[in-house]
């Protein structure tokens, strides 16, 4: 089992560094096939990769804040993530199949 950090912004990994989380590997992008079970994913992950991750046998912790929207599409550094509540939340994300 090993836990992942997937984030491409300095910010996050500097937040989660801060944080003292346990990584075992740190990505800017992941890539379902390495996923195992057991695995923990964290990050800010498109919906369809986090479903991936479940599906795989994973759990999926989403780093989530609340921003205003003068504050949303830019890098934020660790203490702007921390002043704006960053936390990690656990997703469990399923699919129902595709739609007509």
């Amino acid at each position: 089992m090993s836990t992942w950090f997937v984030s491409r912004h300095p910010g996050a990994v500097e937040w989660a560094r801060r944080r003292g989380l346990v990584v075992d590997r740190w990505m800017a992008h992941l890539d379902l096939e390495e996923v195992a079970a057991g695995d923990v994913v964290i990050g800010t992950l498109p919906i369809q990769i986090a479903a991936g991750v479940c599906s795989r046998g994973g759990r999926y912790l989403h780093l989530r804040l609340d921003l205003p929207a003068h504050q949303r599409g830019r890098e934020l550094s660790a203490d702007e993530l921390e002043a704006a509540g960053a936390e990690l939340e656990e997703y469990i994300v399923h699919t129902r199949g595709k739609n007509p």
